[in-house]
Parts: structure tokens; sequence; C-alpha cells
């Protein structure tokens, strides 16, 4: 697969692979099958793998430990601190500070089982602690070695600049799909891309409606977390699916599936997508859309047919902001 140069001389796969759902929100999960995906994703030139403290909590980081720590060599590991969470489970509010972020990034470590962390993000801005604080704990993590490359997830335009005249930021994590283009109006591509910051989009798949796979609210596990999000409300739902119709259109030009096609626009942005997956076959399928070159006619036409406007139930939900950051 092809590799996508970050910031800070990180390179990764083209596509990666967010691992939260084989831990929480979306309903039961299967670690064998999990385990089988990450070991599949690997095979198939996929470097990034995403995760994070807060899911499960903790229980995505073990995972993924017990998964692939015999194949540590061949992967980039990206992990966040989160909510400031107790070692048992309990979570608090938001802690950007220096000694937080120490604490959780040591948790994190034993729990992948690992001596040093690829990619470490700040979760969420906290909006009671200057970005600089946060931002100097963790350039402190890269020069005692514990961490790599830093990233920051879900930071305004004038958040970068600041965090930037720190130390080096490899990576910006947001929601970024055809239904998510927040990132290309508000600046914050535009100034990621001025300062050599690489974007990551987490949720580039619409959380699954830009897929075949929810078609319908009957699609999702009872305890599935995403059946209490605005966009898959009833009516909301509905209106969104008829605009992903468009999308099939284009996508039987290329003799893709939706998903593939709006992988592709994602990359065509010249931005690194980890959709989530906990199965092999979907894990095949969002890979091939590394090889797919869309048109510039085909990429205008998919932006048109997804007016931002017509699509129904705003993108806060599960891994949405909070505070004051954007």
């Amino acid at each position: 697969m092809r590799e996508f140069n970050l910031g800070d001389g990180l390179s990764v796969s083209m596509i990666g692979l967010g691992a939260m759902g084989m831990s929480a929100y979306y309903g039961a999960t299967d670690e064998t099958e999990a385990i089988a995906t990450l070991h599949r994703a690997v095979d198939l030139g996929v470097t990034l793998i995403d995760t994070a403290e807060a899911y499960g909590p903790f229980e995505n980081e073990k995972l993924i430990g017990r998964a692939l720590g015999n194949r540590r060599d061949e992967i980039i590991i990206a992990t966040k601190a989160s909510a400031e969470t107790d070692d048992d489970g309990t979570i608090h509010g938001r802690n950007g500070t220096p000694e937080y972020i120490r604490r959780a990034c040591e948790r994190s470590l034993r729990h992948l089982g690992m001596d040093v962390i690829d990619l470490y993000y700040l979760h969420r801005v906290d909006p009671a602690v200057p970005i600089e604080e946060s931002v100097g704990g963790l350039a402190e993590l890269v020069k005692e070695g514990k961490v790599r490359h830093i990233g920051l997830s879900e930071a305004s335009a004038p958040t970068l600049r600041r965090a930037q005249a720190v130390h080096p930021i490899a990576a910006v994590q947001s929601e970024f799909s055809l239904f998510a283009r927040d990132m290309l109006v508000n600046d914050e591509k535009a100034v990621a891309d001025e300062l050599g910051i690489g974007v990551v989009a987490f949720s580039p798949l619409g959380r699954g409606v830009l897929t075949d796979g929810v078609k319908s609210l009957d699609d999702l596990d009872p305890s599935d977390a995403r059946r209490g999000l605005p966009r898959f409300q009833p009516d909301a739902f509905e209106a969104n699916r008829r605009l992903v119709d468009k999308v099939e259109s284009i996508a039987q030009g290329y003799g893709a599936s939706v998903a593939q096609i709006a992988l592709a626009w994602v990359i065509s942005e010249g931005v690194v997508p980890i959709p989530g997956t906990r199965h092999r076959r979907r894990l095949e399928e969002n890979v091939k859309a590394a090889s797919i070159v869309l048109s510039d006619a085909d990429r205008r036409q998919l932006r048109e047919a997804l007016p931002t406007a017509e699509i129904v139930g705003s993108r806060d939900g599960i891994d949405a902001p909070v505070g004051t950051d954007r």
C-alpha cells in the first residue's frame, strides 16, 4: 500500500485502521475476529493502528497489545490521553495537564505492553489548560523516549498554530468525510497543510452511513451507541441514506462500493482515513480504496451530491468535541 507523510517525519499507510469498535460502543464484540482482523490489516500493509485509553476504557489498548505485540516492528501505534480516568475506569472531566498526560502515557504503555508509543495524541484540548502546557508535557515524553511523535485531536486552527510553536505536531485527527467537511471551511485543514501537519480522519465513513452495511436502523445492534446520535434518528437517517444513493451511482462507474468511493474521496483531499471495522471482510473492502484515483470531475460531483445543508443531524457524538476549542 502507498505511504503518506504526516508531519515531523512520520510516514504511515495511506489507509489506517480505527480499532475502537473492537472493544466499545458498537454493540457485541468478538475478540477472535478482532484479533484476526488486526493481523489481516498488517498482512495487507496497513501500518497505522489507532486506539485510545478511552476505548473500554483501556480494553482496546490491551487487545492491541495481545494481538500485535509480536508484530511491533510492522506497525505505527497511535493512542491518546483522554478525559481523566482512574485506574479502575472511573472517568472524570477533561485533563490536559502535563501531570495527567504523563500518567496516562505510562499507563497506556503498560496496557499495550510496549516501550514506546509512535504517535501520542491529546484526545481533546482542555480549555482550562493552555495548549502550550499540554504540548510541553507531550514534548517531555518525546525527550524521554516514551513517545516518538505527538498529535492533537479536534484542535482548531489557532490552537494548531500555538501548539506547533512549542513542538512539531505530526498529526491532527478530526472527523472528516463526505458527511463532515468542517475542516475544509474552518481553516483547520489549510493551517495543517501550511504548518506541515498531517491530517487523520476518524469516522471517514460517516459512522457507517457511507457503506452498504447500515442501510436500516435495524442493522444496528440494540446496544449500539449510534442509536442515540442525531444522525441516526429515523427521519435524519432516511434523509441521509437518500444522499448516499447519489454516491452509489458514482461508485458503480468505478466498479467500487460506496465505502471505497467515500474513502477514496478522503484520500483525494490529502487526508489519511482510519475507518473502523471489526471484520476482515470489511477491512479488505476498505483497503482496496487506496488504489482508486478519482477524477477531478467526480470529486466535484461527490461534493455537490452531498450538499452540507442537506445532511441531517449534527456530527456530535461518541468522539465529538466538547468545550471551547472549536
